[in-house]
């Protein structure tokens, strides 16, 4: 594959990289360093590139196991989830607020999901993955990848009902 070639099958998706690694580790540069590692990555194995059917879905494959590597790692002491992507200037401080500190709810409850659910949940429902990409994703059966995303979603929901019933818990 040529330089150009590459550049056109992969830059397009860099930008869901980039968030997968966010997700899962805990700064910017993190996710920077690790984006910019899987490109490297890619591109030494560029020649061989044709041989995948879906690049993206493989790219995220390499994302994942990257991030969950660092994550396992014993310089991974400090990291942890994190996610903050939201920001709109056209809306008043009250609600940039709000907003900020629903995300903020959000991050400390997906933080409790266990691992799967976090990636299903981030695959499908942030990145807005089909099925089947998850499935080829994360080795997954489709039945079990639609219970995980239903469980994760329960939680999430739980989690929020409890935390607007009762305030701050």
């Amino acid at each position: 594959m040529k330089q150009a070639e590459f550049l056109n099958v992969v830059m397009p998706f860099k930008d869901k990289l980039y968030r997968l690694a966010k997700r899962l580790l805990v700064s910017k540069e993190e996710a920077e360093d690790a984006t910019q590692e899987i490109l490297l990555k890619l591109w030494s194995k560029n020649e061989s590139m044709g041989e995948y059917k879906n690049v993206e879905a493989f790219a995220m494959t390499m994302t994942k196991n990257f991030c969950l590597d660092r994550l396992k790692s014993k310089q991974a002491g400090n990291l942890k989830l994190v996610h903050s992507n939201y920001t709109d200037e056209s809306v008043s401080l009250q609600r940039q607020l709000e907003a900020e500190d629903s995300l903020s709810w959000m991050e400390r409850i997906m933080e409790d999901l266990p691992e799967q659910q976090k990636m299903v949940l981030q695959l499908r429902d942030v990145e807005q993955y089909e099925f089947e990409e998850i499935c080829e994703l994360l080795d997954m059966k489709a039945t079990a990848v639609r219970v995980t995303l239903s469980r994760a979603r329960k939680a999430v929901r739980e989690e929020l009902i409890k935390k607007h019933s009762y305030g701050i818990g």
